[in-house]
């Protein structure tokens, strides 16, 4: 306790009762969370009988770490999480009361668009999206198909809640949920069945709950449901860094807690332990307009630090120059000793581009933040639900996945009839196909395909195993792709030639690189082909899992780091350049004709992510716009956003000498042919 200051002393020490602690950007909250989680075991709970949950698996696996270095041994029985994990367990112990098997499938965002343009006649992939964003918003409102369309507000949402209810039912046939229902249907089978709910309130001595201002109607429900009313919790999260609201996040769940448990504790968390006290005068101003459920001011004792400085440019290649000359000046003074020490945010995706341009032009090595990984694009996605197939014949995301894609005559009826059968029988989907008492369920059409397909599957497998060498695993790929009718899928199915060229030329590439590690390379950390042992190509497919591990390589590079506002909470970084703060940007233009108090909420959200920004920098932060900006393909005045005005600075604008940006890159310039003659200085002395 003694690293402790008093405000985290006094939350990690009231054990029992309800618990809202509410912890400012850079005040310590994951380490409140661990430290109470230790005072919580010292005073006797079992660790199996605490359960912290947050939003992000990153997030859990840091805090399980930290409860590991804290706690030792018994750090192994938490239950550390996030919502949609602790859902899985709790319908894989209990889901049979819903009709669900314990083997049940989790769909991913793609398998949820193929069944939703099946089920609404549709083969635009766009459409489909725009229902899933609808559906998924009315599953996080806690709503089935009927209540949806129930309230329905007009003929669109009347048609999209129909759809609703076609995939509602092909997800029961197919024995599979989708990311919403491990939220919904916890929530349901705590609600319905009473003897369900006494086990877990038993067993869950006390809950933790991580970014408490995330969560939605439905994960607030379930809370209160797995707590009880003896509401042995604690609620970790901070009002002023509430900026999901487009996903279902309510401040709601905020106002509720004291109505819900009148004899919930509120603690604040307001020292800062990331920035210095300029950044964070300039964030308390920001968000000090919107309204506040539980008022505080966050304070730093960093000491004062470097003024925020706010830049004006003249459009946006200008802007992305600054801010890497800003870079390149405190790395020639010494302030900013790797790349890593930076960061440049932005409020949308696309602004990333003309950033990218100049730090490549400057020959500074960056990433991406939440860029889409290769193994993450559909079509990598759909070759590796076959390997896992072959790897796993029991895997029923992959067979659903596999069967259907390219499509082969074999309809959702069908598979909806397989998925019963195979669930009265508690048998994979796989396994099903060979039953002798399937016959009594399928036509002798729709039984011949299925088994034709079962077929084929176990006759890879088998050349799969027998298969290695670059070449040979080059030519097996390639025959299984011809056999599969896979270039025609892709093209077939994009309406822009060039989309489908790119998309083939991906599959293309995944495949050298599979036969690369059958005939001994292997990519190391570092991106260098190292030889390794030959290996099957079945044993190369038994890594599947691993794949998208190699997409996050990047994480340890000494790079500059790009990205949105969104994908920053959670992180910080010595250095920030937030870019792009212009009216129309941040706040970004909101819909003119939604009502009154919506567009004030909007605003508050985006408010909120300004604040958000502010406080990831730790020791300097530029705040740039430019007066021109492209929209679409003309150029347009700009103003500076409100927000600017409203962090109050005493020098609102910071005029950059160009005279100061030619010596930092002089300097900048001069260090590296230092570091390169000392280089070769070094390698004509050498032995």
């Amino acid at each position: 306790m003694s690293g402790l200051n008093l405000a985290q002393q006094e939350a990690v020490n009231y054990l029992h009762g309800p618990c809202l602690v509410l912890a400012g950007a850079g005040s310590g909250k994951t380490r409140v969370i661990t430290h109470k989680i230790a005072r919580l075991i010292q005073a006797g709970l079992e660790g199996k009988r605490i359960a912290a949950i947050t939003f992000t698996n990153k997030a859990a696996a840091e805090m399980r770490e930290r409860a590991k270095a804290l706690i030792g041994r018994e750090a192994k029985d938490l239950l550390i999480c996030t919502f949609h994990a602790l859902g899985v367990r709790m319908m894989r112990q209990d889901g049979q009361v819903l009709g669900l098997k314990p083997q049940f499938s989790i769909l991913d965002a793609d398998d949820v668009t193929g069944i939703l343009k099946d089920a609404g006649g549709t083969t635009d992939a766009a459409t489909a999206r725009s229902w899933q964003w609808t559906i998924s918003a009315w599953k996080n409102s806690g709503l089935n198909a009927a209540q949806a369309l129930a309230q329905a507000k007009d003929d669109n949402e009347r048609v999209i809640a129909t759809i609703m209810q076609r995939y509602e039912e092909r997800l029961t046939a197919y024995q599979s949920v989708d990311f919403d229902d491990l939220i919904g249907m916890p929530l349901k089978l705590l609600r319905d069945f009473p003897e369900v709910r006494e086990k877990w309130q038993k067993h869950l001595g006390h809950v933790l709950v991580d970014e408490y201002q995330d969560t939605n109607a439905t994960q607030y429900e379930l809370l209160k449901l797995m707590v009880g009313e003896r509401g042995r919790f604690t609620a970790v999260g901070d009002d002023d860094q509430s900026i999901y609201g487009w996903r279902g996040a309510t401040l709601d769940n905020l106002r509720k807690l004291p109505q819900d448990f009148p004899t919930l504790k509120v603690i604040k968390l307001e020292q800062n332990y990331r920035s210095t006290s300029a950044i964070l005068r300039a964030a308390n101003n920001v968000i000090q307009p919107n309204p506040k459920l539980f008022p505080k001011t966050l304070f730093s004792e960093l000491g004062e630090g470097e003024p925020v400085r706010v830049v004006d440019c003249d459009n946006e290649e200008h802007e992305a120059e600054r801010a890497v000359a800003r870079i390149q000046s405190i790395r020639a003074n010494g302030l900013g000793k790797e790349w890593k020490d930076f960061a440049i945010l932005y409020r949308a995706n696309h602004q990333a581009r003309v950033l990218e341009q100049a730090l490549r032009k400057a020959q500074i090595p960056y990433k991406v933040s939440g860029g889409q990984s290769f193994f993450d694009r559909a079509e990598i996605r759909d070759l590796c639900a076959w390997l896992r197939l072959w790897v796993n014949n029991d895997d029923d995301p992959a067979f659903l996945r596999a069967v259907t894609t390219p499509k082969r005559g074999i309809g959702h009826q069908t598979l909806g009839s397989l998925g019963v059968f195979a669930s009265q029988y508690k048998l994979s989907l796989f396994e099903a196909l060979f039953s002798s008492s399937l016959p009594s369920v399928l036509n002798a059409r729709a039984l011949g395909s299925l088994q034709e397909f079962g077929r084929f599957v176990n006759d890879l497998e088998y050349r799969a195993r027998h298969t290695s060498g670059a070449e040979d695993a080059k030519t097996f790929l390639a025959d299984w792709l011809k056999d599969i009718g896979y270039e025609k899928h892709l093209y077939d199915g994009e309406e822009n030639e060039k989309v489908a060229a790119a998309r083939w030329t991906n599959v293309l590439e995944f495949c050298d690189w599979m036969a690369g590690r059958c005939g001994g390379q292997i990519d190391d950390a570092a991106g260098v082909a190292t030889a390794t042992e030959r290996k099957t190509l079945l044993e190369v497919a038994q890594t599947i899992a691993l794949l998208s591990t190699i997409s996050e390589r990047e994480k340890d590079q000494n790079v500059v780091t790009l990205s949105t506002l969104h994908a920053s909470k959670g992180l910080e970084w010595p250095h920030v350049v937030l870019a792009g703060v212009v009216e129309g940007m941040l706040p970004f233009k909101p819909d003119e004709d939604a009502p009154a108090d919506s567009l004030l909420q909007r605003i508050q959200e985006e408010r909120r992510l300004m604040y958000v920004g502010i406080t990831r920098a730790q020791r300097s932060l530029v705040v740039s716009w430019s007066k021109k900006r492209k929209k679409g393909r003309e150029m347009v005045a700009a103003q500076p956003s409100r927000f600017i005005a409203e962090m109050a600075l005493d020098k609102a604008t910071v005029k950059e000498d160009p005279r100061e940006k030619l010596k930092a890159l002089r300097a900048e310039f001069a260090k590296k042919s230092a570091e390169a003659a000392a280089a070769a200085a070094a390698a004509s002395n050498a032995p």
